[in-house]
């Protein structure tokens, strides 16, 4: 039913292949658009995106934790676990 179609990449303008096997997996997860990036450019682009992290300490508990946002000084910075308990306090 599918077959293997060559595609070229819009980043790097690399041509690749869109196996019969993807666009199997693409139909079974109702996936509708084809790829427009050849698997490196794909993975690089998903690398990219990730978050950085700030270093901060926790205003509850003392402990160094890893923040997504910038700290801003007399602002209180909460740990993961410490969040969830200040979370769950409020509700």
């Amino acid at each position: 039913m599918y077959e293997d179609k060559n595609l070229v990449c819009e980043e790097c303008s690399k041509e690749f292949v869109f196996s019969a096997g993807e666009q199997e997996f693409y139909a079974q997860k109702g996936l509708v658009n084809i790829p427009k990036r050849c698997p490196e450019c794909r993975k690089a682009r998903k690398h990219k995106s990730k978050r950085k992290l700030y270093d901060a300490v926790c205003s509850a508990c003392g402990v160094e934790t890893k923040v997504p946002f910038k700290p801003t000084e007399g602002k209180e910075v909460f740990c993961k676990e410490c969040f969830a308990k200040q979370k769950e306090a409020q509700q």
